[in-house]
């Protein structure tokens, strides 16, 4: 079973979003992402200033087994990615929630976050998807 941090919100297409202060969210893939990817290779980051769209499609993730783009889970700008996945991809398999963010926005409208799902929510989603 995969993890499922109670305090982060989720969207349909498997990308986490954690608030930092006010208007910063740090946005990753969920566990059960990288457990579907298998071992990931490849992390194509999002550039840095760009603004981008709630639902927007902005990184792609690639595993031995599939490619993956990475949707942006709220509206905003981003204003930094992880580095280190250039480097050590496979984070994101060790450590999604932590040391495996992708990138950092700052929000347009932090009530975005309110349209995800909750831990629960998504715990339903990904078990109706299996």
């Amino acid at each position: 079973m995969s993890s499922i941090p109670e305090d982060l919100k989720y969207s349909q297409e498997h990308e986490w979003a954690r608030r930092e202060g006010e208007s910063n969210v740090i946005c990753g893939i969920t566990d059960h992402a990288q457990e579907q990817l298998t071992d990931i290779v490849f992390v194509e980051l999002p550039e840095t200033d760009r603004k981008v769209k709630q639902g927007e499609q902005i990184a792609v993730v690639e595993s031995v087994k599939a490619v993956s783009d990475i949707f942006s889970p709220i509206s905003g700008t981003i204003v930094e990615t992880n580095k280190a996945l250039e480097d050590t991809p496979e984070l994101i398999n060790s450590d999604p929630y932590g040391d495996g963010w992708i990138f950092k926005i700052a929000a347009n409208d932090i009530t975005e976050l309110d349209s995800l799902l909750d831990a629960a929510a998504y715990a339903e989603y990904v078990a109706s998807e299996e």
